[in-house]
């Protein structure tokens, strides 16, 4: 279950890059908050698959359940129910500002990852199968 595969190490840190470029120098209402969080859960997923050996699917789930839960902590105002206001890394990490477009950047998201991983497994490996059968393959 357990193995570095750079290319997602690479992603990972290009994404990275990225979404921080976007956090310093992007002001604006449209890259910032929501192509930022269709990008964060990529960078998410490419974390994650740059240590674990998974199927697609079970990652890229596994990366909306938790982008879902740090959303619905911030409707809960964790940040304030922890004691953490001005923490400048808490109030980055949880966030402050519940908005249900968040949650729909997050399944674009997903979905352009799991969009990625078909069309890799049908250029890689020169098979082609159903959405479910390259979704579910062994990466």
């Amino acid at each position: 279950m357990f193995s570095f595969r750079l290319k997602y190490f690479l992603a990972t840190l290009l994404l990275l890059l990225v979404e921080v470029c976007i956090a310093l120098f992007v002001r604006d209402s449209f890259i910032r908050p929501y192509l930022g969080d269709v990008l964060v859960v990529v960078l998410l997923y490419c974390s994650v698959m740059s240590f674990f050996r998974l199927r697609p699917f079970i990652a890229a789930l596994g990366v909306l359940l938790f982008a879902f839960t740090i959303e619905m902590l911030q409707f809960l105002n964790a940040v304030d129910l922890l004691g953490l206001q001005g923490n400048r890394i808490a109030e980055t990490l949880l966030g402050n500002h519940f908005d249900w477009k968040d949650m729909l950047a997050y399944v674009v998201g997903v979905a352009v990852v799991l969009l990625i991983e078909v069309l890799r497994g049908r250029n890689h490996s020169g098979r082609s199968g159903t959405f479910v059968e390259n979704v579910n393959r062994d990466p």
